[in-house]
């Protein structure tokens, strides 16, 4: 019976050894420029005040998000907010028409690794589905125009994440495997005779 339990989970140890999970990006000390509707003039900054002035559509991450959004659209229809833990919030003001709605958040060197991967996670305050695109591995791309906020005040969230940490290749799983059954089944000879 040991025997038996001690197989099967060496069985799932090789069938989830090749599968690595993504990390969520830590964005502490991240530094941002964001452009809307591909203009860098259309994103206002934490950093100054919202304020329409030269480089007001560069920001660092506001620690523990004290102070709300990290960047407001000039236009104001749009808040966005992005947590140290790597999370992305972004918030409609009010009723939003129908329109091409287009983000664009670069993170430059300041990331501790580079964007692998940006998961959906929860959008369902919303009518659709923003259509969400890693660039490279430090910007990401918003598309909202097929978003339906209905009466407004909505929001939804997204995860960026880093590279997933690296997994045994499969041939040392299979002779981790092999030689952890052969100690096995050698224990159990002994135990026998």
């Amino acid at each position: 019976m040991k025997t038996k339990i001690i197989l099967e989970t060496l069985a799932v140890v090789a069938l989830t050894a090749g599968q690595a999970i993504a990390a969520p990006l830590p964005l502490q000390h991240s530094t941002i420029s964001a452009a809307y509707k591909g203009s860098a003039d259309g994103m206002l900054g934490l950093d100054q005040l919202f304020a329409p002035v030269p480089g007001s559509n560069v920001t660092a991450i506001d620690p523990g998000g004290a102070n709300g959004v990290e960047f407001l659209s000039a236009d104001f229809l749009f808040g966005i907010d992005f947590a140290e833990d790597g999370v992305m919030t972004v918030y409609n003001n009010g009723p939003v028409a129908a329109g091409a709605y287009s983000m664009r958040f670069d993170f430059g060197a300041s990331l501790a690794a580079p964007l692998a991967r940006f998961t959906l996670i929860d959008s369902s305050a919303v009518g659709g589905i923003p259509v969400l695109s890693l660039i490279d591995g430090h910007t990401i791309g918003l598309d909202l125009s097929a978003l339906d906020w209905g009466a407004g005040f909505t929001s939804f969230s997204a995860r960026l994440d880093a590279a997933p940490s690296p997994v045994p290749e499969p041939a040392t799983v299979t002779l981790m495997l092999a030689g952890l059954a052969s100690i096995v089944f050698a224990r159990r000879r002994v135990s026998q005779a």
